[in-house]
Order: C-alpha cells, then structure tokens, then sequence
C-alpha cells in the first residue's frame, strides 16, 4: 500500500512539474505588445458576455420591425431603427448614404399541388425573388426533372410547354455547407433563364438546404438577356416536397403540376446605407469598414441572414468605446442596403468612396449567420494573409482556429483593392442553411453567447488589423 501511495505521488509531482512546464511556455510565448494584445482581447470577450448589447439590439430589430426587403416599409423603418441606434451607441458621427433600390413584392401567398393515383398532394412553395407571376388562374403543366442547368440545355425544345423541376440536392459530404450551397444555387439562379429560352411554361426549384423538411427557401434569380415575354414564373419547393415529387414522377411521369403565384417588381424604390464612425486618432484618413445587410428577406425576420451580421458589427464599435480603444485608423460601421436582390448598397458605397478618393486599407463582413465563431476568410494580398495567419495563437484560446485564404462577402467585395485586405467573419455553418431565406429564420433560433462570441472575435481581428495592418501594408502612404 506505501509503495503505491509513494508511486501516486511521484506520478501527480510529475504532472504537477509539467504543467508548471507548460504554464511557463505559455506565458513566455507571446512579446511585450502581444501580451498588451492578449489582455485586450481577452477584455472584449469578458465585456461582451457581461455587458454584450447585441442580442437585445436583434431582439428589438427582429421582433419589432421584421423581414426587410428592398424597397418595403419594414426596410424604411429598418434604416431609421439603424441611425438611431448607432447615434445611442455614442459613435462620431453617424449619416444616411443614399440609394436606389430594386422594390419586388411577393403578394398573396403562393399555393402548389398536384394529383396522383387520385391522391391531392399540396405542396410548401415560394417564389423567387425577381420571377414574374403565374396567369392569374395559376399555371398547370406536365414537369420534366432535372439535375443541372447542363441537363436542361440538353433538353432543348422537349421543355417546350412543361414545367422545368431543378433537384440538385446539397453535396452533405462537403463539411462547410456554403460550399455545398455553393455548389447548386446555379439552378436557382438561372434556372429560369436557360428554361425560358425553349419555351418552357415555369420553373419549380429544390430548395437550397442540407436538411429534408417543409419550409421553402426564397432567394433570387434572374431572367439574363431573354425579352420579357420569354420570362418565366419560378418558385422554389421545399426539400421534403422535391424528395416526394420525384418519387411520384417515376411512378408517373405525365402527371400534371400547379402553381400559382403574384408576385411583381415595382420602380425602383429610395433607400439609403446607414453609416457611422469613429474617427482614427493617427492616421484618420485610413478607413476600415465593418459591417453586414440591413435587408432581409420577406418570408421572416431575417434574425441570421443578417440580422446578427448587423448587430454584431455596430457591438465591434461599442466595445472599442466600452474598453477605451481608441483605433489609430479610421473604424466605421456600415449596415448595407439591398444585399439579397441586388448588392445596390455595397456598389454605392465603393462608388462614392472612389468618388471622394478615400484610403480603404480593410474590411470585415459578417453575413454567414450568428452561430459559435470558427474564424475569418481572407482576401488580401500575399503579406498581409501571411500577418492575418500570425495572430492564430492570439485568437485561437476563442475558437477561432480557421484563418484561411478565402472570400469576405458581396458587400465589402466591391471594395477589394491589392492592398485591401478584406475579411469574412467565418461562424460554424452547420446550421445556417436550416433557417437562410426561410420563414423560420426568427430570433428564437439565435443563442445569445454564440451572438456575442461573435462580436468579440470580429472586435478582436478589427483591433488586431487597426493595431498592425497598415504599417505592415507593402505600399505605404
């Protein structure tokens, strides 16, 4: 019995001696001004997930305004809500960029059935953003399936009269689902373009999700160059839908499908970017951009897509002031217009900031939902995707182990310069796809420290890239 005691002992002052080991390789791996960085990065996170503001600005944002499309009244109430909150926020100053919007609306809710071996199967179906209406009796047809634009071309005249029905489903063998997205939202897309150059009635679409249920995603698509009386109605059907549908069209493949949808596209509407900063206390005329789309979809409240991408950007300038950060450049918060039908916000503000010859060294996007934080995309040249990767040990004790070459989203992109570097803010993606362009896309489904986690790890590599970014910058001023 003492030798055993005597061997436990022996064995706990081994581990004891190698944790102390470990402990002192970790306090002595990081430089002066790193420790300086560790400490203040560690503050953003403990200020955000004590005194975090964001999820009771997604709650007010989501609850009391809604699903935003271009051009609605919840989207003007939507940039009135923004100014308002970034002025309470304390930033600069705070301004209205405006712009012009495409303003498509859904109208009454779409309905979808079809009939076979006597049994009525009502189908879950939206339509698509920018897609004309059906006849106002619906429209009814025989449907061809498909798998890809390719197999549709190949088609040709037989499409004549039929209902084109896209059912490419997400490749759920790809870990990041944005790159199973990625790889069919083509058929969405343009779908209705390829089809209605054959003379195809209309276009039914498999919703883009990994997941099997009834919920219909939304998103748009486009008619390209064909004369409008070559435009198609085109809809998208749930994922559960499209797995039944192609069930009954082996069994029966002339059976007839109806659709009936009014949606319309109106003028363009005014609208405007909501913007605000704090001024660079060194070099001012350096600009860093961090931000996310105001717009959102009709279907829901737009919570994740991107709800969360908005509040998240304006708590990055909240805890600047909240910890006393002052950044040497200039940081400024854009909620972007227009996102989802037409990118008219970001071109706007990458116009003008050309216009007026302002310096854009960088940018953050967050636009992939609000779920536990992985880590950033970058696009950026050669040396400063190589300084970006060097904080890793920084930003790794948070999760965010994921800080690769990449893209950073639609609306900073316009933006991209050899010396710009652009980020995306890079959640997990496993659940996004479950909610994106869906009527379930609501605050319930956004966990409060996911949220958070999120804002204080795009405020970490914001300070990291103010502190670091432009002195490092091949080309300098």
């Amino acid at each position: 019995m003492k030798k055993i005691i005597l061997l436990l002992s022996i064995f706990i002052s081994i581990i004891s001696c190698n944790k102390k080991q470990i402990n002192l390789i970790d306090a002595t791996q990081f430089s002066s001004e790193e420790k300086i960085d560790s400490t203040n990065i560690k503050q953003f996170f403990n200020s955000v997930l004590t005194e975090g503001k964001s999820y009771e600005w997604l709650r007010d944002l989501t609850s009391n305004i809604g699903g935003r499309l271009s051009g609605s009244p919840e989207a003007a109430k939507a940039v009135i809500w923004g100014e308002k909150l970034m002025k309470e926020v304390g930033l600069d100053s705070v301004w209205l960029q405006p712009v012009m919007v495409p303003h498509w609306v859904r109208g009454e809710k779409e309905t979808a059935r079809y009939t076979t071996n006597g049994i009525e199967k009502n189908v879950p179906i939206c339509a698509l953003g920018f897609s004309v209406a059906t006849p106002k009796e619906g429209l009814l047809a025989e449907v061809l399936e498909v798998k890809s634009l390719e197999e549709a071309k190949s088609l040709g005249n037989k499409m004549k009269g039929k209902i084109v029905f896209f059912n490419r489903s997400f490749d759920n063998t790809l870990i990041n689902t944005f790159k199973a997205y990625g790889g069919c939202v083509d058929q969405r897309v343009q779908g209705a373009a390829v089809c209605g150059e054959f003379g195809a009635k209309g276009v039914i679409v498999r919703s883009m999700t990994n997941r099997v249920d009834d919920y219909p995603h939304t998103g748009t698509m486009f008619y390209g160059d064909l004369p409008k009386e070559k435009h198609i109605p085109t809809a998208a059907i749930s994922s559960r839908a499209a797995n039944i549908l192609s069930a009954d069209l082996k069994k029966n493949p002339t059976l007839k499908f109806y659709f009936k949808q009014s949606c319309k596209t109106l003028p363009d509407a005014p609208s405007f970017n909501v913007v605000g900063e704090i001024k660079g206390t060194e070099t001012p005329e350096n600009i860093m951009v961090v931000g996310g789309h105001l717009d959102s979809w009709d279907l829901a409240e737009g919570a994740h897509d991107d709800g969360t991408g908005i509040v998240q950007s304006l708590e990055v300038a909240y805890l600047f002031k909240k910890n006393n950060i002052k950044p040497k450049n200039t940081l400024r918060v854009i909620f972007f217009m227009n996102e989802e039908n037409g990118t008219r916000g970001a071109k706007k503000y990458a116009e003008l900031a050309k216009l007026n010859k302002e310096n854009h060294i960088g940018g953050l996007e967050s636009d992939a939902g609000g779920h536990t934080p992985r880590g950033f995309s970058i696009d950026a040249n050669a040396v400063n995707t190589t300084l970006l990767q060097s904080w890793k040990k920084l930003l790794s004790p948070y999760g965010l182990h994921d800080i690769d070459k990449g893209g950073s989203g639609a609306d900073i992109s316009p933006l991209k310069g050899e010396n710009v570097t652009l980020v995306g803010y890079r959640p997990d993606s496993q659940r996004y796809f479950d909610y994106h362009h869906t009527s379930t896309d609501t605050f319930d489904k956004v966990n409060k420290r996911e949220l958070e986690l999120g804002s204080a790890s795009m405020t970490s590599i914001i300070y990291l890239m103010d502190k670091y970014l432009y002195s490092n910058s091949p080309i300098k001023p």
